[in-house]
């Protein structure tokens, strides 16, 4: 399966993979090389990936899974593990595991003595398809998401879809969220194609999803324009995500279950705002229904949730932006929305 092409890196599938990884080692002369894993992936991926290596690691770092690991406190933690194990500017981190990780872990890299090479492996299917392109590295400030950070390309991108066999399909389904988002901001026939699929986690629509990205990415790296269309159901979504990671009564979501709710909330507004038809709009809502349970939220919650809006990374002047759908396929970014249209989405989705 050929590789894909993003900024200044690959990311290579399956069999291309194991070849790049062997041949990026033996070309580079690593003083030394860690890799960095959580407790699941250290069970779970780290015995098969040394296979697919070949060659000795220094060191293997572990971190606690989860979101309320992602913190500046665990970046602490391993750069001074790399210094305690003599890493140095020639050293190499490889980040196996899901988005969490890679994303803290090439931070981590991207910081340490000013910058160290790294090269992700992303385990889960979120991560496969969205943390692997775009370079976007980072960890939260408190309960609020990837507040802190640096866009800076790992050396590769190597994607082994054999991992996604080793997750809880609740897993799985929070990386397809994210692969419908690409439908509906860019290919319509894609969008058709992959909401009734039953086998959506092979990887020719792994593959589809990273190219989808990636010609969105390498159009617009820093996110000046473009690459915005990719926040969409995210600005209520991430919203949504750290009101129920901060609130210990209500259940954590997974980000593709967050996203998914953000993305029918934020259908309704393309429904207001940007003319999408009803006919698409209640195609979005029940797709999403069909993979993820609603979930219930007082008005309470709906106004704590409102009011972390203004954390919202895509802020500017005060003003919180929004990605909206002129159509499925067509997305238009930096929208202003009025407030009272909020509550009237979440009546939508409670609907």
């Amino acid at each position: 399966m050929e590789s894909i092409k993003s900024q200044s890196y690959e990311v290579h599938l399956e069999d291309l993979a194991e070849a790049a990884l062997k041949q990026h080692i033996a070309k580079n002369n690593y003083s030394k090389v860690f890799v960095l894993v959580d407790e699941n992936t250290k069970k779970c991926c780290l015995p098969s990936f040394k296979e697919k290596l070949g060659y000795s690691i220094d060191k293997v770092f572990e971190i606690k899974s989860g979101e309320e690991h992602k913190n500046i406190n665990t970046c602490s933690q391993l750069w001074q593990l790399l210094s305690d194990h003599d890493g140095d500017r020639k050293s190499l981190l490889i980040n196996l595991g899901g988005g969490v990780l890679t994303d803290l872990g090439g931070f981590v890299a991207s910081t340490f003595k000013r910058g160290i090479d790294f090269i992700n492996v992303p385990t889960t299917l979120l991560s496969m398809v969205d943390a692997s392109i775009g370079g976007k590295t980072g960890v939260d400030l408190g309960a609020l998401k990837n507040q802190i950070g640096v866009i800076n390309q790992p050396q590769m991108v190597l994607i082994f879809p054999e991992y996604l066999k080793t997750l809880e399909d609740r897993q799985v389904k929070s990386g397809f969220a994210e692969m419908l988002k690409h439908g509906l901001i860019q290919d319509a026939d894609y969008w058709k194609s992959l909401k009734d699929s039953n086998d959506y986690a092979n990887a020719d629509y792994i593959k589809k999803s990273i190219a989808i990205k990636n010609d969105v990415v390498v159009q617009d790296p820093t996110e000046q324009g473009l690459r915005k269309i990719l926040n969409f159901g995210h600005t209520l979504g991430h919203a949504i995500e750290s009101y129920c990671l901060e609130h210990e009564e209500r259940p954590t979501l997974l980000h593709g279950e967050a996203i998914a709710i953000g993305m029918i909330l934020e259908g309704y507004l393309s429904h207001q705002l940007k003319g999408l038809s009803k006919l698409s709009l209640e195609e979005i809502k029940n797709t999403f229904l069909k993979y993820f349970a609603p979930v219930d939220f007082n008005p309470e919650d709906i106004d704590a949730i409102l009011e972390l809006l203004k954390y919202d990374k895509k802020n500017s002047h005060g003003n919180v932006n929004f990605v909206l759908l002129q159509n499925i396929g067509k997305a238009i970014a930096d929208v202003k929305v009025p407030e009272n249209l909020f509550q009237e989405a979440f009546a939508y989705y409670k609907e």
